[in-house]
């Protein structure tokens, strides 16, 4: 597979505007000429091994950004939204879609919040959902899609909330029991806290200054939503302040992403950034390993892996998407090249269906995406009791992988054939390019048909090249 070339123009744009010098000084500083820089920052020229070093060595600039998967993830959400039948006309090429998510981002994302609305407003009326005569059917994005999309394009990294999380969970760089520094920061705040025999998670009545966690949920659980109300009580100034800049359109998206923000301290104080990562390492990635050192469950392990994205110390570039038993995505988030569909679920050859199959056990998968991408992939089950014999179970699947290349600082690639066979599988079935796909739902966006009544394979249909 040949190596990707590095077109990264935009970025360049924003360090040189960062820095607020001209373009003849920061080309002199780059070691390149004018044209050469003005040709890289318009992506008529990929970025050079050279300039990606000086951008190093005179700027400190740390280079993963360079290839950070924004892009990519536009790239997908565009090939998704026009795979909609409202697009009759063949699609842009790839190589159309790839230079717009390079060169103007804005106009891309703009065209996403575009279609979605469109695509709102058509359910609305397809659901007959008392549209007609209310006052407020402007289209505009749910609040829940427009919180996804938020930390979707902010890579599911928020720097000053993981970093006052980190500075909370390890004073003085050492890291302490999470449930008492979280039961003696509420003491302090003049929080009662209590362990009811309930059902409900966390209950505070800020009437009462009274606290209740239920005694019922696992010991994670309980750790977990002592932080999150750590994190409404003690960060309330650096919540709002992100909430602000984030701009969100209506108020109940920006209450969503508040419970979003407190969520993401509560995650990264139980499992601080730096110590999290020493561990990841030391353990290759052991879930299980992780969640017994940090008290943590294992999809939380998962998650926090994936967001490991603090510029100049990133760790291994994972995806994390967990699934419920339908097959579709409620949390999802890449930071490789691999990126998931924004509708409906994921595809069904993927490892992550089959763990409802085995209870307990992890499942290894080498998997191919259409791209030519490897990927190590491992799924399990996961199941959340009620606490009791009445209360409902929900269950879910997790799945977490990174590119074949990292797979040895992983434990589960122990005993792979990393050479070997790789299991091909997709995004989403619009945007699919397998010509021979025995579980295709709907013919590809990007290929011509040949349908014969007088022959059928695995498909009522023919793909052409």
């Amino acid at each position: 597979m040949s190596t990707q070339k590095l077109y990264a123009g935009v970025k360049l744009r924003e360090l040189r505007g960062r820095l607020g010098v001209t373009q003849k000084a920061f080309a002199d500083k780059l070691g390149v000429s004018l044209p050469y820089l003005n040709q890289m920052e318009n992506n008529h020229r990929p970025v050079s091994a050279s300039v990606v070093l000086s951008l190093a060595q005179e700027f400190g600039f740390d280079v993963t950004e360079l290839t950070a998967g924004d892009a990519e993830r536009i790239v997908s959400d565009m090939r998704e939204a026009l795979a909609d039948p409202v697009f009759q006309s063949a699609a842009p090429p790839l190589a159309d879609l790839r230079l717009a998510a390079s060169n103007a981002p804005a106009l891309a994302r703009a065209f996403l919040d575009l279609h979605r609305a469109y695509r709102q407003t058509h359910e609305r009326l397809a659901s007959l959902d008392e549209a007609l005569g209310r006052d407020d059917t402007a289209l505009r994005p749910s609040p829940w899609e427009e919180v996804r999309d938020f930390f979707h394009y902010c890579d599911n990294y928020l720097d000053a909330i993981d970093r006052a999380a980190e500075h909370y969970a390890m004073p003085g760089g050492v890291r302490k029991d999470p449930l008492f520094i979280a039961s003696d920061t509420l003491t302090k705040a003049g929080i009662d806290l209590q362990f009811a025999d309930t059902g409900q998670l966390r209950a505070f009545d800020a009437g009462a200054k009274r606290l209740a966690i239920s005694g019922r949920a696992s010991g994670p659980t309980q750790r977990f939503q002592l932080l999150y109300q750590v994190a409404l009580t003690t960060q309330n100034e650096l919540l709002e302040a992100t909430l602000d800049l984030a701009r969100f359109a209506t108020p109940e998206a920006r209450d969503i992403a508040k419970i979003g923000l407190a969520n993401y301290f509560a995650g990264a104080a139980l499992l601080p950034y730096r110590a999290f990562q020493e561990a990841a390492l030391a353990e290759r990635h052991d879930l299980e390993r992780l969640a017994d050192i940090f008290g943590a469950s294992i999809e939380q392990v998962a998650h926090r892996l994936s967001t490991l994205q603090r510029p100049g110390s990133k760790g291994i570039p994972f995806f994390f998407v967990r699934v419920d038993q339908a097959g579709t995505i409620t949390k999802r988030h890449s930071a490789t090249r691999l990126q998931f569909a924004r509708f409906g679920g994921a595809c069904p050859l993927w490892n992550v269906h089959r763990a409802f199959e085995t209870p307990g056990q992890f499942l290894r998968q080498l998997a191919e995406t259409p791209d030519g991408v490897r990927y190590l992939c491992l799924a399990r089950d996961v199941s959340k009791p009620g606490g009791s014999f009445n209360a409902p179970v929900r269950r879910y699947a997790i799945c977490i992988g990174c590119e074949v290349q990292h797979a040895d600082a992983m434990v589960y690639a122990d005993g792979l054939d990393l050479r070997g066979q790789f299991e091909p599988i997709g995004i989403s079935c619009r945007i699919c390019e397998r010509r021979d796909c025995h579980q295709r739902s709907v013919p590809p966006l990007e290929r011509r048909l040949k349908v014969d009544p007088d022959r059928r394979g695995i498909l009522p249909y023919q793909i052409a090249e």
